[in-house]
């Protein structure tokens, strides 16, 4: 059985050479962005709209702040199939790498040998520094084989917890604008440069208004869009006076004149629980073919949360649902192969690669399945995303899912027999309303376009190829919804990639070697 699983795995492996010959030979048919061009001396220029935002600097994105190398810790433990479950060794030799000393901010690797490890249940890593390696992810390779039971196979997980100091103030800006590294505060003396802080948006009535959200209505009832705040951390890089700079840039803008009286506040902020130098790499995932709605019990393949600077790199997965989860903070996600025999059951579809954390990088994935969005976001999650040089096939769509993600990239990626959409959900689920904003396909192909525009914001498909749709609010059938900015449409645009561009003015050429390019 695993060994015709991996057929179609050669298939897409196939496919993948192929799109990078398609690029390579297309790259002299290319033109120029107005929103982000290289000048003469090759530095990029970006253009704003009258608000002053601009397409940010998706570069932040993937393993310690994007640039870096994944490391090979040494291995400390070695395991070898055993017959039955092999949960409890793994976890065990998992729990004594755990209780090692840092070196480096590493403790060190558990390599599990070639061959087939049946696990009945799910693998926890709860320490910092620890790596859980196998010896490839071909069929002869590792392979951890998943039971029966519903479970997710590998959970990496931080116990988090977010203190707030009495050290805060509010914005003194009127309007800040996406893509900005620095503010004003009404008070900054308190702050100093290493703090890290919580800017926290308020969703108002007035702003709910403003996005078109306040009349989301389903069988004569009223939804709710979201309510509280919407924050995002950062970490004080300068000050001067009352301006403040930060280390990543901001991935959504913030309109006074819709967020008072409440305004935006900034606050100092203490993190516990934080995991951190984590990695999962070099082995398969098999679970049984599953013909299941989204609501039934599934396998899934791992989850990574409540860390910072992990990892999970080439790893095929056979058949689980909703298969992927990373909502930690500077994660590279690389070469993950996800492949489905059976599609999921319903209009209700799962998400392979759910994307909902800071600064997560998605490099050089598959995907082969129907009936699924190959990649989605939750709720209020504001990135940067970035997907880069991805090949989706199957019936199945990039889209940000629900309620107000921001900082997406889709940069080079295929999704030949699906969609990439920047949409408004509308009554959709329970009223995901507008989804996305701030987002750029950059150079990716699809089988179509949606991309619409929010209230006060903006969206790109620059260099895309594609059918280019329209269509209204989900619910009504008229009228179309405003289109988002569509730049050197059919064309591929230069840069080739905006990410690794990014990348390299920022850091330097070096950096763009370090993940692989």
């Amino acid at each position: 059985m695993i060994k015709s699983l991996y057929k179609p795995f050669l298939a897409l492996l196939v496919c993948c050479l192929l799109f990078s010959n398609i690029k390579a030979q297309t790259t002299a048919n290319t033109t120029k962005s107005e929103w982000v061009y290289t000048d003469a001396k090759g530095k990029l220029k970006y253009k704003t709209l009258p608000t002053g935002d601009q397409i940010m600097d998706f570069s932040y994105a993937g393993y310690m702040g994007g640039g870096v190398s994944l490391p090979m810790p040494e291995v400390k433990i070695t395991l070898k199939p055993l017959a039955g479950d092999n949960t409890e060794a793994i976890q065990n030799a998992i729990n004594k790498v755990s209780t090692m000393k840092l070196v480096n901010g590493f403790r060190g690797a558990v390599l599990l040998e070639a061959g087939t490890y049946n696990c009945e249940k799910q693998i926890t890593i709860n320490a910092d520094g620890v790596v859980l390696r196998g010896s490839g992810s071909g069929e002869n390779g590792t392979i951890i084989k998943m039971g029966n039971k519903p479970h997710i196979c590998i959970l990496v997980n931080g116990n988090v917890k977010v203190t707030e100091t009495n050290v805060s103030s509010v914005f003194a800006d009127t309007y800040v604008p996406s893509g900005t590294l620095s503010f004003n505060l009404v008070k900054a003396d308190e702050f100093s440069v290493g703090d890290t802080i919580r800017i926290s948006k308020p969703v108002t009535d007035a702003w709910i208004a403003f996005m078109q959200m306040d009349k989301l209505v389903r069988d004569d009832k009223k939804q709710t869009w979201m309510g509280g705040v919407i924050t995002t951390d950062r970490v004080i890089t300068k000050i001067d006076k009352s301006q403040i700079t930060i280390d990543v840039p901001l991935t959504d803008n913030y309109d006074l004149k819709y967020l008072n009286p409440v305004g935006v506040k900034v606050t100092k902020i203490n993190i516990t629980g934080m995991l951190y130098k984590i990695g999962i790499e070099h082995f398969s995932i098999v679970a049984q073919s599953q013909s299941v709605t989204i609501n039934d019990g599934h396998n899934q393949a791992f989850t990574i949360r409540g860390v910072t600077d992990a990892w999970a790199r080439d790893i095929t997965i056979f058949n689980t649902v909703n298969s992927v989860s990373i909502t930690g903070k500077r994660i590279t996600a690389e070469k993950l192969n996800i492949i489905h025999d059976l599609p999921t059951i319903g209009a209700a579809k799962p998400a392979d690669l759910n994307g909902s954390g800071q600064q997560i990088l998605f490099n050089k994935c598959t995907i082969q399945g129907n009936n699924l969005f190959f990649m989605g976001t939750g709720a209020k999650v504001t990135g940067p995303v970035v997907l880069l040089n991805c090949v989706f096939k199957g019936n199945g769509w990039i889209q940000p899912h629900q309620r107000w993600a921001t900082g997406l990239l889709v940069d080079n990626c295929e999704v030949p027999d699906g969609g990439i959409d920047f949409m408004n959900r509308g009554i959709m689920g329970s009223g995901h309303g507008w989804t996305i904003g701030w987002a750029v396909a950059w150079n990716s192909s699809a089988k179509s376009f949606l991309n619409q525009l929010p209230p006060g914001a903006a969206n790109w498909v620059i260099g895309g190829r594609g059918e280019q749709q329209k269509r209204a609010i989900p619910g009504q059938s008229t009228p179309n919804l405003p289109e988002g900015i569509y730049d050197s449409y059919l064309h591929q645009v230069t840069p080739q990639s905006l990410y690794l561009t990014q990348l390299a003015e920022r850091l330097g050429k070096t950096a763009v070697k370090n993940i692989g390019y």
